[in-house]
């Protein structure tokens, strides 16, 4: 995947010839010494590369961008529960190796050169290059990496912690080298987690009566190619390139972090975002509304060429996007109530009249995929799934999740009838145009959302459930209390996209093991308990190969589907790009990012023609 590192990157005795991995022999067997590693089969890309096929070495730095971001933020701790952070914040540090845009798990030495491992994957060492420093001089040690594992342990978020679950030690060796060691064997999932692993200055946070476990908006200590340069509470954050970026000249960094300047402005209201991209004051954005994507770019700065209107394919696998029910709310327990309300939804008439006809229905958890279930099940589904066979839906194992669907002229009346069928078989009847239990309580239910944008399109499936007898309502809080109210579980229906890291993994548990349903902050959103799902997750952590991987989490994909814990909306397959034309960019793309802001550079010539800022 990678090529070696800067310098030609001199692993002394370890520098590699092609692209496999050194092999040496010590007491304990065979050990791998390498400087890139795949979770399956091997690196694309060998030692000989000079930069990233989506990368121009050429490109000239300088200028300044401005961003858009919606909402606020309070905290530039991203490591704890408390606190909403910035965008953009992942650009001041740097990891121990880094991912290639081409291939989803994958890693190339970064701050560590190389790394090694022995044959059954119960430990890993990172060597940690010399040059290696924070943006104040001093340099990386591993005790710094020690140091943000034991935060993330004590005291981070318990979806961050999730991905070290497989952990069962780190060691300090000497300034230079550090140790992971793991509760697995054989499996290079946990390897490649700890090799994307940031370190965390000790020497700054321990200073002056720092507290790691406190929000601050105090300018962070970074290690990356940029640092912070300002903050505006709440409404701005501005990062600069730094000048003596220690690892600029390293192959998996020629031609990245062009810009010199990267500033985010917030807007509490999307459409003010978007109109002060019209305006001039943003300079790119990735258009996430077909409405306006479909009416408002139809304007003198497209036709003449100041602002590009660019439509790019979107291969990245998704997690879903939906409404989460949570069953820790009693009239959610039910699955026949949870089919019910799905019924209600009618994303055929959405689609014609809202959504421009411009998205394709998620069907899976992990739509886009080769993860997502898709079809009937097919013979390695199958033989995963057999052994729970008693303790699934019968459809799991015989047809493919189907959503229920309409006609789009907004005429429900079938779905109406399956669905108050289906609340009367779980004891709610219709009476006086209330759906109530036998204890004559009506069911309520609250769909919290975060943008006024989304409201529209909620608004169709909150009339369907008023015409079903149910008290619904939509609730809009700010940035803020929407964080505070996830973190607490206080929500009935939740409107979300879930991130997804490919291949899966340990993070699974954390979306939806038994475990993490009655741990705050986790993100099991719907308060998933079942025993079949928590087994699957294990099958899939602990799979061999990819070929298994894929089939086990798409079974669970399966169960999950048919345990109706979501009422699914839409994805798109592709990005919707607008900005001025002010930028340059390398003629490849990477396969799975459009690589903004990381590849392009501001190109003078064009800038001087373009009213736009900076």
């Amino acid at each position: 995947m990678k090529r070696l590192l800067a310098a030609a990157v001199c692993l002394g005795s370890l520098l590699l010839g092609g692209t496999a991995p050194a092999l040496a022999q010590d007491a304990g067997g065979k050990i791998t010494r390498t400087w890139a590693m795949a979770e399956f089969g091997e690196p694309l890309y060998g030692p000989d590369m000079q930069h990233w096929p989506y990368a121009n070495p050429d490109a000239p730095k300088g200028g300044s961008v401005v961003l858009g971001a919606f909402g606020s933020f309070d905290s530039l701790n991203t490591y704890i529960l408390r606190g909403s952070w910035p965008s953009g914040i992942g650009l001041i540090s740097d990891s121990l190796m880094t991912g290639s845009g081409d291939e989803l798990s994958s890693a190339y030495g970064l701050i560590a050169e190389s790394a090694e491992y022995p044959e059954d994957k119960s430990w890993i060492v990172f060597n940690l290059r010399p040059e290696a420093r924070w943006q104040d001089g001093q340099p990386i040690t591993a005790d710094d990496f020690k140091f943000a594992f034991d935060t993330i342990r004590e005291h981070g978020r318990p979806f961050l912690q999730s991905f070290y679950e497989d952990v069962s030690g780190i060691e300090v060796l000497d300034p230079r080298r550090l140790k992971f060691t793991f509760k697995t064997r054989d499996s290079m999932k946990p390897l490649l987690t700890v090799a994307s692993a940031s370190p965390l200055p000790r020497h700054w946070w321990t200073a002056q009566g720092r507290d790691i476990t406190k929000t601050t908006l105090e300018p962070i200590l970074g290690s990356g190619a940029y640092r912070i340069r300002s903050v505006d509470a709440g409404r701005s954050i501005t990062y600069e390139r730094v000048r003596d970026y220690w690892a600029a000249d390293l192959p998996v960094n020629r031609g990245l972090n062009n810009i010199d300047q990267i500033r985010y402005d917030y807007y509490l209201d999307d459409t003010v975002l978007a109109e002060a991209f019209m305006a001039g004051r943003i300079d790119f954005r990735q258009e996430n509304r077909a409405q306006r994507w479909n009416q408002s770019y139809d304007v003198p700065a497209v036709r003449n060429g100041s602002m590009i209107r660019r439509v790019v394919p979107d291969q990245t696998p998704r997690g879903t996007q939906g409404y989460i029910f949570n069953l820790r709310r009693p009239q959610f327990q039910d699955v026949r109530v949870r089919e019910a309300i799905t019924h209600l939804y009618d994303f055929e008439a959405i689609q014609r009249t809202l959504l421009f006809g411009e998205y394709r229905r998620v069907k899976s958890w992990f739509p886009n995929s080769e993860f997502g279930a898709d079809g009937p099940p097919d013979p390695k589904e199958l033989s995963i799934l057999e052994k729970y066979r008693d303790r699934v839906r019968p459809e799991v194992l015989t047809r493919a999740y189907e959503p229920p669907a309409t006609d789009g002229s907004g005429n429900i009346r079938a779905n109406l009838r399956e669905a108050l069928r289906l609340f009367r078989e779980a004891g709610w009847e219709l009476k006086n145009n209330r759906l109530v239990n036998p204890a004559g309580e009506q069911m309520r239910i609250e769909v919290l959302l975060v943008s006024p944008a989304l409201v529209r399109l909620t608004e169709p499936f909150v009339q369907n459930a008023r015409r079903a007898g149910i008290d619904a309502s939509i609730r809009v809080v700010d940035t803020s209390q929407y964080q505070v109210r996830i973190d607490d579980f206080d929500y009935d229906l939740l409107s979300v996209a879930l991130n997804f890291f490919p291949p899966p993994g340990a993070e699974q548990r954390s979306y939806f093991g038994s475990a993490a349903a009655a741990t705050r902050g986790s993100a099991n959103l719907a308060g998933i308990k079942d025993p079949v799902v928590d087994a699957l997750i294990e099958e899939l952590i602990a799979a061999k190969d990819l070929e298994t991987l894929a089939a086990t989490n798409r079974a669970l994909d399966r169960v999950l589907s048919w345990g109706w814990y979501q009422i699914p909306q839409w994805y798109n397959d592709e990005s919707w790009l607008v900005y001025w034309n002010k930028f340059g960019y390398p003629e490849k793309m990477a396969r799975y990012t459009i690589g903004f802001p990381t590849t392009w550079w501001i190109d003078t010539g064009k800038q001087a023609s373009v009213r736009s800022p900076g």
